[in-house]
């Protein structure tokens, strides 16, 4: 049986992430786990947290390999310029944390891993120091390396998937950004990626309004007329999907909608992602659609309040991999 390689990145060295890589080596996979981080950092991270951690170096030399067994992890270690303290976000450490998904980027564009779950980083710290260049997050980050010109955010948990047209924008930005073009490319992505990776036969995608009551027919807005109608009336007859809106998204939300619907897609960030916190947070998945390589992460952040307390729970990150170990299996088996 091939077991998948999944490669994680421990995030912010301040937060939550080292604590919940250690404690995710406490259990049996059924993958092999290879974490980008620094050895002497969850070294201290295990001594703290009282648990046992194997560090076995990674080499892709080495094709024989076995699950990672409790208590054990593989590792690619890079070097930290300023010990962590947990809870005190450190600037000199970005570079370390942007190396660590340099890393995980490339290794999954050369195959070297089948998928890659990255922890939570903390924006505002790496922006203090990357300079003139803006790193707005993850997606934007795999994207650019991956040279893909168009990515979707999608969020799961269960029973809910929620995907967005728009992600880490300033809410007065929204509307100028959804255009009639960029809405049928993110559709079109959405669509597929439910159809290849989720074998799911004819996706039946819930799309949101933008305004109010979607708009109450040009009362509370033009954009639904003038471009979400039009795109879901194009992209119906053209794609292999069954696509419903646009839909208020104060009533969409509600079993009549969801109950036979295999995603949402909502306008911006934040319409569509606290309700799906609401029902799954710390047990839901980020995954990111339309890059030529399977990447999910956490839902949750740093954690900075509670880092180093022992209080940080695996339920996000072990659903995270559970749906990184399944994407990569149903990949392999293909």
């Amino acid at each position: 049986m091939a077991f998948p390689k999944i490669l994680i990145t421990a995030g912010e060295p301040a937060g939550i992430g080292p604590e919940l890589v250690v404690k995710l080596a406490q259990k049996q996979h059924q993958a092999h786990l290879i974490v980008a981080a620094n050895k002497g950092l969850l070294q201290e991270t295990a001594k703290r947290l009282k648990l046992s951690l194997k560090l076995e170096e990674y080499s892709l030399a080495n094709k024989q390999l076995s699950p990672s067994p409790k208590g054990s992890i593989y590792l690619i270690d890079h070097s930290m310029p300023a010990t962590a303290v947990p809870g005190q976000l450190n600037p000199d450490n970005s570079q370390y944390v942007l190396a660590t998904l340099e890393t995980a980027s490339e290794w999954a564009l050369n195959g070297h891993v089948d998928a890659i779950l990255t922890g939570p980083v903390h924006k505002a710290v790496l922006n203090d120091k990357v300079g003139s260049k803006y790193f707005s997050g993850h997606t934007e980050f795999f994207a650019e390396k991956a040279n893909s010109k168009k990515v979707v955010m999608m969020l799961a948990t269960t029973g809910l998937r929620v995907a967005l047209a728009t992600t880490h924008l300033p809410l007065k930005d929204v509307s100028q950004a959804i255009s009639k073009a960029s809405l049928s490319e993110i559709i079109a992505i959405l669509c597929r990626e439910l159809t290849q990776k989720f074998n799911i036969e004819t996706p039946k995608i819930l799309v949101l309004g933008l305004n109010p009551h979607a708009g109450e027919s040009g009362l509370l807005g033009q954009e639904e007329i003038d471009t979400i109608i039009p795109v879901i009336n194009s992209l119906n007859e053209k794609l292999d999907c069954h696509l419903i809106g646009p839909l208020p998204a104060d009533t969409a939300f509600s079993p009549h909608y969801l109950d036979n619907a295999d995603a949402v897609l909502a306008m911006y960030h934040d319409q569509g992602l606290p309700v799906l916190k609401y029902k799954g947070f710390g047990n839901a998945v980020n995954i990111t659609l339309g890059l030529p390589f399977i990447r999910t992460s956490v839902d949750h952040g740093t954690g900075l309040d509670i880092a180093g307390k022992n209080c940080a729970s695996l339920g996000s990150i072990e659903y995270a991999l559970e749906q990184s170990i399944e994407l990569a299996k149903a990949k392999l088996s293909r």
